[in-house]
């Protein structure tokens, strides 16, 4: 009797040996396993969700084809109470264990939008608003009502948000991402406003900011932006109108075509520095560090004009009637 029961513990242990091994096999060839994605993707863990719940998720979307083992290797790792909630990016090539590790480690996918020096603030809120990602809690995109959701004090939003790739994670409104914006525009003013260079013919730091903006759609070469900016402060000085290019382009708003007429020069407005003295009422775009750093550091000389050339940059003059040969031989063609 002793015998048959030896015989039949022998048993029983081979058959628990047998589907333990097969068991165990089978777990560690489902953690030695890439999982089923094909391409990167953005997965989504809500607030609330248990790890059953995010293996339940993860099958539905083919990404993983066996629960059981993935649930029993979060439990016994202790990883099941450790997931943190967000939106991770993953790729190809993962295994369950690698996945686990990226739900728990918090490093949420973050997302990239850019404003552009240079852009003008339509350009740069029809940028936010086709973003499919940062959620839209602006009531409307109107400048007015953008002034009064953001609490800045300035009576026109042109100019006052920084241009900048900025990285944002799902859930961020565009609010949030303005705000921050604006906030490194004004740190980095007020940086370059302190080291300014003495007796700058600007009231304060938002005249610093205008003539920023000005210089940022003049130029694109690094080298001449003070350059310019030395001519425009010159002229400020000398009680000379600025009579620039992008102030009467920024006036004519959607009816500017390429090209700038005589009958444009005399557009009755603000912005017009061929018709007005001083600087425009307020900037006319986006404007880098760079060109905050130029209009306060304006280059010594005795230029007072410029005109462009064909290679995109420009010959600065002295005098009007050097001004007036250099439009002949690089604007018309010699003529």
């Amino acid at each position: 009797m002793q015998q048959k029961k030896i015989k039949t513990f022998a048993f029983l242990s081979l058959v628990f040996f047998i589907i333990f091994s097969y068991f165990y096999s089978e777990y560690k060839s489902f953690l030695n396993l890439e999982l089923n994605i094909k391409t990167p993707i953005y997965f989504s863990i809500e607030k609330g969700d248990n790890f059953e719940t995010l293996s339940k998720k993860l099958k539905s979307y083919h990404i993983l084809n066996n629960t059981h083992y993935f649930n029993f290797y979060g439990r016994i790792t202790g990883y099941a109470k450790k997931i943190q909630a967000g939106e991770y990016l993953i790729n190809p090539g993962l295994r369950p264990a690698e996945l686990i590790h990226i739900f728990t480690s918090g490093n949420v996918a973050q997302h990239s939008i850019t404003l552009l020096e240079g852009w003008n603030i339509k350009k740069m809120l029809n940028a936010l608003s086709s973003n499919k990602i940062l959620k839209k809690n602006l009531k409307n995109y109107r400048s007015e009502s953008l002034l009064n959701e953001l609490g800045i004090e300035e009576v026109n939003p042109e100019g006052l948000f920084f241009p900048d790739t900025y990285y944002f994670t799902r859930g961020t409104s565009d609010i949030e991402l303005l705000k921050r914006a604006h906030q490194r525009l004004m740190a980095i003013l007020h940086d370059e406003w302190r080291d300014r260079a003495p007796n700058l013919p600007y009231a304060n730091k938002y005249e610093a900011l205008i003539m920023a903006s000005i210089i940022e759609k003049e130029t694109a070469v690094p080298h001449e932006r003070a350059m310019i900016a030395g001519v425009f402060v010159r002229r400020l000085e000398n009680k000379m109108r600025l009579q620039t290019d992008p102030t009467v382009i920024y006036a004519m708003g959607e009816e500017y075509d390429g090209n700038i007429r005589k009958k444009d020069l005399r557009i009755d407005s603000p912005y017009n520095t061929y018709r007005y003295f001083g600087l425009p009422p307020s900037p006319i775009a986006l404007v880098g560090r760079e060109a905050i750093h130029a209009a306060l550091h304006p280059e010594d000389g005795d230029t007072f004009y410029f005109v462009a050339k064909k290679d995109g940059t420009h010959y600065f003059s002295k005098t009007l009637d050097e001004h007036n040969r250099a439009v002949r031989k690089y604007q018309l063609s010699g003529k």
